[in-house]
């Protein structure tokens, strides 16, 4: 049986320093610890694989952070972030998936001719297709994407409301590059207000840290748990409890 690949990608690194708190923090460093201890919790479950995009402060272009995650055939791509805002009152953490617009128009991109050369999407090279018969499998690969996307950020928001207060009391979307990948479910978790210095000193706490990593990790495994992908110790547990949840991941 396959694990379950969960690739977590630690924003900003390198010379980009993200946001700051009011008492100095940097976003880099606090996303990182957040990856690391969520990528331990991964590893410590059953059926599940971590792969960290970046596991030291490095630079890693937004595009290449997706592009990692198709070639680790991740299963699941979750990208850590803390959220700023102007005022210090704002609080709570938030899900995001791709937007329809952003979906859309990465479509467009990846049917231009140069940006599939050495692609599969969804496991079908569409190169060798004409136009029409590429935008239909595109389209399909987006749609069972985007669905199993927000099927998965509901679960990890049911986690983070268990844990606190979320900002908003549903999942949002934007056009954020990372979530762009065609094959890959994906959503952006802001974890906190960095800018809240509450919230700081709570970004900065392992305790808390590790809070936040269980909090998206019970939302994933809830989530696998309800979708089994075939040849995955979930499916394997879902057919000896009689396929109680239904197979079939989209």
């Amino acid at each position: 049986m396959r694990p379950l690949v969960i690739a977590i990608d630690a924003g900003h690194g390198g010379q980009d320093p993200g946001a700051r708190g009011a008492n100095g923090s940097r976003e880099k460093n606090i996303t990182l610890q957040i990856a690391r201890e969520l990528a331990r919790q991964v590893n410590a479950t059953p059926g599940l694989k971590a792969y960290l995009t970046r596991d030291t402060d490095v630079f890693i272009p937004l595009t290449r952070r997706y592009q990692l995650a198709r070639e680790h055939k991740a299963d699941l791509f979750v990208s850590i972030h803390a959220d700023s805002f102007t005022s210090p009152e704002a609080s709570g953490s938030s899900v995001f998936v791709l937007s329809q617009r952003g979906a859309s128009s990465q479509a467009a991109r990846w049917l231009a001719k140069q940006e599939n050369e050495a692609d599969l999407v969804g496991g079908v090279r569409l190169q060798d297709k004409d136009d029409t018969l590429a935008s239909v499998l595109l389209d399909l690969s987006q749609s069972a994407t985007q669905k199993a996307s927000e099927s998965m950020a509901d679960q990890v928001l049911g986690g983070l409301k268990r844990l606190g207060k979320t900002h908003k009391n549903h999942i949002e979307r934007a056009n954020f590059v990372v979530l762009r990948s065609p094959d890959v479910p994906s959503m952006l978790v802001e974890t906190a207000f960095i800018s809240n210095p509450a919230e700081e000193r709570k970004l900065n706490d392992p305790g808390h840290q590790s809070q936040l990593a269980r909090a998206i990790l019970d939302g994933v495994t809830s989530y696998f748990t309800r979708q089994p992908p075939p040849g995955t110790l979930y499916a394997a547990r879902a057919d000896a409890a009689g396929g109680a949840y239904g197979g079939g991941s989209p």
